[in-house]
């Protein structure tokens, strides 16, 4: 049997892309976007009880921005009981948990939590995009909710209100970032973005290294938009130094040592200290009760 010719090997390949292109779009064009928008998006922070008001006073005072007021509550399918508060400031919002009860498996392990316009609908785009549900659909006090998994074992809460919600934009939409195995990563931004009805706008196979901890090498980064918000995945082989692959979500500030002063002196401190690469400024806080996320500003020339 003769081997194909490099053309031929070319052919197969393209095509192979056009037709993956073609069964997006055709998912496209029959499904109805379920996302109701970023502004409507939270990472879920779980933090001991104890240090549920001190995380909250940092996270405003870094950020800016307010907390709803702390209730005490059940939000998991079976008994348990948190202290429960929103707090959102013009980078991002975060659902903040402070368990007074063992956790419920799997919660504690999803990265974020969703808005969806039809929580039925959502879950069957979800399925169908290849998404596990992993947690059925549930009542909470305010809605209902559900956590489904990706590829990679990638967890995301969906949520729907019986009163919608209205929040104002933020003045930079956060990034949701996920580490990821070169085995899982096509299968997952392909399910990701069947879903999300999302895009790539860049996908880097020599990104600098120094983003994860090891500036002599190069890895794969893929920047994903989408209703739901912005998603950089890092592919990476797993040999990740502290803390690179804690932080679940990055925020976009103006002024980066302007934010860091403002974190360290409410309490948190400075686990990455600030880098520069791909026309932006980086570093890596820890926010008290364990919560650690990246901070990043667009280079001055930019």
């Amino acid at each position: 049997m003769t081997s194909p010719s490099i053309g031929s090997k070319f052919f197969f390949t393209a095509a192979t892309a056009t037709l993956l292109a073609a069964s997006i779009a055709q998912v496209h064009a029959t499904d109805r976007r379920v996302a109701v928008g970023a502004q409507y998006d939270t990472t879920h922070v779980y933090v001991p009880a104890i240090d549920v008001d001190a995380f909250a006073s940092s996270f405003v005072v870094t950020f800016g921005g307010a907390s709803t007021k702390q209730v005490v509550t059940t939000v998991t399918p079976t008994p348990s009981s948190t202290t429960s508060q929103l707090v959102r400031t013009p980078v991002g919002a975060v659902s903040l948990f402070g368990f007074k009860t063992p956790i419920p498996y799997p919660f504690g392990l999803e990265r974020t939590g969703y808005l969806v316009t039809d929580m039925d609908e959502a879950i069957r785009q979800a399925r169908n995009a290849g998404a596990s549900v992993i947690v059925d659909t549930f009542p909470d006090p305010i809605g209902r909710d559900a956590i489904i998994q990706w590829p990679g074992g990638i967890n995301m809460q969906l949520y729907w209100h019986t009163e919608a919600p209205h929040y104002v934009k933020f003045d930079t939409v956060p990034e949701n970032r996920v580490y990821i195995s070169r085995d899982s990563v096509d299968a997952f931004v392909h399910d990701f973005l069947t879903f999300s009805h999302g895009e790539i706008v860049s996908d880097s196979s020599q990104a600098p290294g120094i983003e994860i901890g090891r500036p002599n090498d190069t890895y794969r980064r893929v920047r994903v938009v989408s209703d739901f918000g912005n998603m950089t995945v890092l592919v990476t082989d797993g040999h990740l130094p502290y803390p690179y692959g804690y932080e679940t979500t990055g925020y976009e500030v103006k002024d980066l040592s302007a934010t860091i002063a403002k974190a360290t002196a409410s309490g948190a401190t400075v686990l990455v200290q600030p880098y520069q690469s791909d026309k932006r400024q980086a570093a890596i806080l820890r926010f008290p009760g364990g919560y650690i996320a990246e901070v990043h500003a667009p280079l001055a020339s930019q």
